[in-house]
C-alpha cells in the first residue's frame, strides 16, 4: 500500500549521545563552537549563551531524551542555535554529520504524538532517525514538567 503523499523536508542530521536526529534546516539560524565561560548559569533558567545582543537557553538534548551523554562538557561539543515561535534556543549536540533531504514518517499515525518530536525518518545506512519539532522543544524548555511525559509508563512496561 502506497502512500498518496509524501513530506520531503530538508535536515541537518546532528549526533546526540549514540543516536542520529534531523533538525529542520529552515529552523536552524547557526552552528557554533562555545566555551563554558561563556555560559551564565540563571536559577530556575538554566543555562544561557550570551549570542550577540541576546541570551540564547542552551537545552541539553541528551538530558531532555534521558539518554547516557557521550561527553556533558559543553567546549567538547556543537550549540545548534535553532529559532521556533518567535524564540532562539541552543541545542547542545555532540557534532554535525551532515545535511540531507529526508521523508518524513509521522509517530502521531503510527505511535502516538510526542512533544518535541515532528516524526521520524529511514537514513541512507538504515538507521531511524528521530526529527526534532523547535516549536515542541520551546513548549518543553518553558514548562520543563512536560518531559516527563516524553517517557511514559505505558513505554516502560
Amino acid at each position: 500500500k502506497l502512500p498518496l503523499t509524501l513530506a520531503i523536508m530538508d535536515g541537518q542530521t546532528i549526533r546526540v549521545a549514540s543516536e542520529n536526529y534531523i533538525v529542520p534546516l529552515v529552523s536552524i539560524i547557526e552552528s557554533l563552537e562555545i566555551k563554558t565561560d561563556d555560559i551564565k548559569r540563571v536559577s530556575g533558567k538554566g543555562e544561557l549563551y550570551p549570542l550577540r545582543d541576546e541570551y540564547v537557553p542552551v537545552i541539553r538534548l541528551y538530558e531532555l531524551f534521558g539518554l547516557a551523554p557521550t561527553s556533558t562538557d559543553l567546549e567538547e561539543g556543537l550549540l545548534v542555535v535553532v529559532e521556533g515561535d518567535n524564540q532562539k534556543i541552543g541545542l547542545f549536540v555532540d557534532d554535525l554529520l551532515g545535511q540531507q533531504q529526508v521523508v518524513i514518517k509521522s509517530l502521531e499515525t503510527n505511535y502516538r504524538k510526542v512533544l518535541g518530536l515532528s516524526g521520524a525518518t529511514i537514513l541512507g545506512d538504515g538507521t531511524v532517525a528521530l526529527i526534532l519539532d523547535v516549536p515542541g522543544l520551546m513548549t518543553l524548555y518553558r514548562d520543563p514538567s512536560l518531559a516527563s511525559k516524553i517517557i511514559t509508563d505505558e513505554d516502560a512496561a
